[in-house]
């Protein structure tokens, strides 16, 4: 909004404008912009929305300045409502709103003379961007902006049948304000009637058909207090802001009308003369000055530093707050003022909080509860990451399609769209949606999600399970299933979990039916007998033209046996030799069943054992497949000869041969 300086001037003495702003900034408002206008200065001053009731006005303001300076503030004077017989008749008033309207308060001037304003007159209300009309609504303008009380005057003569009634307007009806402006009203906003007509709305602007003209020998002057939230929503349906619904909008003081009319008429009478025929004042429930209690401890506490009592009375004082005792009386111009945070706001900003001196809080650092679940979140992005896996976000819902080929999830009852209709029972099918909107820009995709998962229970009931779920795509004809499944080994041994194995997945016959999985190609995770996962390869009838092999684990087991420790193993001084050996199986043969044969026949000699080819096909029999593995023979107290490695070679292959249907390919 925008000040003037030698306006403000009037009512306290000001340092010079530069510094002015400085003050203001430092204290109250942020000062945007100083600009000199002829011999004048307008200060734009970002008033605060919680001080809009106070100081969306020159008195305002400079009633601030005075109490941040501790200078003296210049009294408006003002002349006191007295009523004298008249030859018009009374106005008849009513309130058909009572809620909206905290107080009304008006006064009829009968002979008054409107012509021109005066040459200071103009040159106040043209320093902050208005036009001058006549001396009457010049006033009114005027004296709104320097109290922040807004004012309107109807030419007594065109109120019909000297009626007004101040009501809630009707859907559907019409209005003409002063400039000109046609409005189609809602219901619910103020409006005032006459014996026939809409001749004001209310709070924004003035109706036309009672406005002052140079004819105007009688007025109404109206200073009413309304209801803050109904004028703001006027204005914002009817898109029609003004200088007086800025004020209202923000609230103001109801006990600020009587003294805004004794203003008014004090100047009235410099200007255009007439005399009060009625002076109307509704008042039902009076504001009173709040009281609150003020713990001088809790100052010191709150601003860091020790403000003297004497220093914290002398600045209530200058804000014009009563201080006896531990008890503060707000006046009641001050509505942003309800707690003893606020006092004390008011006593660090008047006082200075550049004096408050910056020193490091002394307090006792103690570090949160360990959040285990966060932990090992964190240190399985961390694997994974380091595994060549990018992480996924993906929102918590999916759609009709994912449902019919994914098990039954629970339906929203507002979705925000088709796609986003039910709850994901699974990390899987975004997942997809991510792989089938990103692939034709890869050749292989390695994504991983960590996130909750929404299961229907028979009851009625959802069950929340946080998953960690990950998948290799590549094209067809590649087999990622043992690569996918070397990473889930090294997720589990490097968060030092042991016993992990894979046991044949055995679904039951509802799953069977929407089952994704391909066919002999999919496994139950294992720690021990409790199973914490599955590993298997997508089917083909979801994803035609991409081999996808997915791990998808109950992350809340995962972090039940995660384990910090991890034992030492110091790495073998002497040399590990390397054999391989190949093998013909039934196509039923699992490859753990083979392993176990190998290892249990190797004994501690043997230090792993890896399948680095499974092949079915062309120059294999019929009903076999052929594995391949890599046996790593390594001794922990020396080096082992070749003799020593052949006879336990021997051992395994002779083991294995027990089997009639296995058959040792040399």
């Amino acid at each position: 909004m925008l000040f003037s300086y030698n306006w403000l001037k009037e009512y306290v003495k000001l340092p010079k404008p530069e510094n002015l702003a400085e003050v203001l900034t430092m204290h109250s408002f942020e000062v945007e912009q100083v600009k000199k206008v002829g011999r004048d200065h307008t200060l734009d001053i970002d008033v605060l929305s919680n001080r809009g009731h106070d100081c969306l006005s020159h008195w305002g303001v400079a009633r601030e300045i005075s109490a941040i300076l501790d200078k003296d503030l210049e009294p408006l004077k003002r002349k006191r409502l007295k009523k004298e017989k008249g030859e018009i008749g009374l106005i008849n008033l009513k309130i058909k709103c009572r809620k909206l309207v905290p107080r009304y308060s008006a006064i009829v001037v009968e002979g008054v003379k409107v012509g021109s304003s005066p040459k200071w007159l103009k040159e106040k209300i043209k320093s902050v961007g208005l036009r001058s009309i006549n001396n009457i609504v010049d006033l009114t303008n005027y004296v709104m902006l320097e109290i922040g009380q807004p004012l309107h005057a109807f030419d007594y003569d065109k109120i019909q049948g000297h009626q007004m009634n101040l009501r809630e307007s009707k859907k559907g009806e019409r209005i003409v304000t002063l400039d000109d402006s046609s409005h189609t009203l809602d219901r619910g906003m103020l409006v005032i009637e006459d014996k026939n007509r809409l001749i004001d709305l209310v709070g924004i602007m003035g109706g036309k058909l009672t406005e002052i003209d140079s004819k105007t020998k009688n007025i109404v002057l109206q200073a009413g207090n309304f209801d803050r939230q109904t004028i703001y929503k006027a204005v914002k349906k009817l898109n029609h802001r003004t200088e007086a619904s800025n004020v209202y909008s923000q609230g103001i003081d109801p006990n600020l009308t009587i003294s805004t009319l004794e203003r008014t008429y004090f100047l009235l009478t410099k200007l255009g003369g007439g005399k009060i025929v009625q002076i109307i004042d509704l008042y039902p429930k009076k504001v009173q000055p709040k009281k609150i209690k003020l713990d001088l401890s809790y100052v010191e506490k709150l601003l860091g530093i020790k403000i003297s009592t004497k220093e914290i009375k002398n600045i209530f004082e200058r804000l014009e707050f009563k201080y006896k005792g531990n008890i503060v009386e707000v006046p009641t111009f001050r509505l942003d003022v309800s707690s003893q945070e606020d006092l004390i706001e008011e006593i660090g900003r008047i006082y200075g909080y550049e004096k408050i001196p910056s020193t490091f809080p002394v307090v006792s650092l103690i570090p949160p509860k360990r959040n285990l679940e966060i932990f090992w979140e964190n240190c399985v992005k961390d694997i994974l990451k380091e595994a060549g896996f990018t992480e996924v976000y993906n929102y918590s819902f999916i759609g009709e399609k994912e449902v019919e080929t994914f098990k039954e999830a629970i339906e929203m009852e507002n979705p925000m769209s088709s796609e986003q209709k039910y709850l994901r029972p699974s990390l899987i099918p975004n997942m997809l949606k991510n792989l089938k909107d990103n692939f034709r820009y890869f050749d292989e995709i390695k994504i991983f999600e960590t996130g909750k998962t929404f299961i229907k229970k028979q009851a009625g009931e959802a069950e929340e399970k946080k998953m960690l779920t990950g998948l290799i795509a590549q094209k067809k004809g590649k087999d990622e299933f043992y690569r996918l499944k070397g990473i889930v080994d090294l997720l589990m041994n490097k968060l030092g979990i042991s016993n992990v194995w894979y046991d044949e997945h055995k679904p039951t016959p509802e799953q069977s039916k929407i089952s994704i999985w391909q066919k002999g190609k999919s496994a139950e995770i294992k720690v021990d007998s409790q199973e914490v996962g599955f590993l298997g390869e997508i089917s083909s009838k979801v994803l035609k033209e991409i081999n996808v092999v997915v791990f998808d684990i109950d992350f809340e087991k995962l972090t039940k046996i995660c384990s910090e420790e991890h034992e030492y193993q110091p790495i073998s001084q002497y040399p590990a030799a390397v054999r391989d050996l190949a093998i013909l199986v039934p196509l039923n043969i699992k490859v753990v069943d083979v392993l176990n044969e190998i290892n249990t026949a190797g004994g501690v000699l043997v230090r792993d054992v890896d399948l680095f080819d499974i092949y079915e096909g062309e120059g294999i029999p019929q009903g076999k497949k052929n594995l391949a593995f890599h046996i790593v023979y390594q001794a922990e107290d020396k080096t082992l000869k070749s003799e020593e490695i052949d006879k336990i070679q021997n051992k395994i292959i002779k083991t294995l041969e027990r089997s009639p249907d296995w058959e040792v390919r040399r």
